[in-house]
């Protein structure tokens, strides 16, 4: 029989924050090699936009609107993406916001709230629905699956002025790792994607910036800023059979960016 190890038919793709930018990139790889997908966000209208685009690849596709910094409305969308889809195969928590700050001495105690609730906190509710789905499928017979987390290249640089969305990041990356040696005995892996500088309604006020663009450009080896079409080929690998093996890494999407 032929090596197929990236043909993803039959299992299950949750993305969150999955309507646009990297989450929707993912969402659309997967759909191609063959994964049924549900896509989690607040935006309805955006959800709706995402559904249409992802059924034209012809597997099943759901999204449920869903504010993961609030554990009752991860847990509630969490029971009817498996009432859609049956189960989950892999979680990505890629939901996230940005900072509002000038500089760190502006950050306020509610700001520092608001980001964390979603870059860290609503990392934690959706990855422990997930890897509670994914333990209990493997008592009974049934190991695997795939936690993953969208951290940032500014959870291992200096994120100046940015200092609570970077905090965040480096937490998720510390609790992927945990989940990668605590879950491993289920065949479940886990790993973070570190995105660099990638155009996306999350980034458009920089990246259209040309005072930032010809600050930031000639910095990444690839001479062009990341599109969310970058990131499809990694989650295609980290939900085959391929990756079976491979945990408690970081993947850092960013052009060469770093290293540079």
């Amino acid at each position: 029989m032929a090596y197929q190890p990236f043909d993803l038919t039959g299992k299950v793709l949750l993305v969150t924050g999955g309507n646009g930018g990297i989450g929707l990139g993912m969402a659309d790889a997967a759909a191609q090699a063959g994964a049924d997908v549900c896509i989690w966000g607040t935006n309805a209208d955006k959800n709706a936009a995402a559904v249409e685009s992802l059924k034209a690849h012809g597997t099943k596709i759901d999204a449920m609107i869903c504010d993961v910094a609030n554990e009752a409305s991860v847990d509630e969308a969490f029971a009817k993406t498996l009432d859609s889809l049956g189960r989950v195969d892999m979680c990505v928590a890629n939901a996230g916001v940005t900072g509002r700050s000038k500089s760190f001495l502006d950050i306020s105690a509610d700001e520092w709230k608001r980001v964390l609730s979603v870059n860290l906190d609503g990392v934690f509710y959706t990855l422990k629905a997930a890897a509670a789905h994914m333990s209990d499928r493997a008592k009974n017979g049934d190991p695997g699956g795939r936690l993953v987390a969208t951290a940032s290249l500014a959870a291992i640089s200096g994120a100046a002025r940015n200092e609570h969305y970077a905090a965040t990041k480096g937490g998720v990356i510390s609790m992927i790792k945990a989940l990668a040696v605590e879950f491993a005995r289920d065949g479940v892996t886990a790993n973070a994607v570190l995105p660099g500088w990638i155009e996306t309604d999350m980034t458009e006020r920089l990246t259209t910036w040309d005072k930032f663009s010809d600050a930031v450009l000639p910095r990444i080896p690839a001479q062009r800023w990341g599109r969310p079409e970058d990131f499809g080929g990694t989650a295609v690998y980290l939900m085959s059979d391929a990756s079976s093996y491979h945990t408690g890494d970081t993947f850092l999407i960013d052009g060469g960016y770093f290293l540079f």
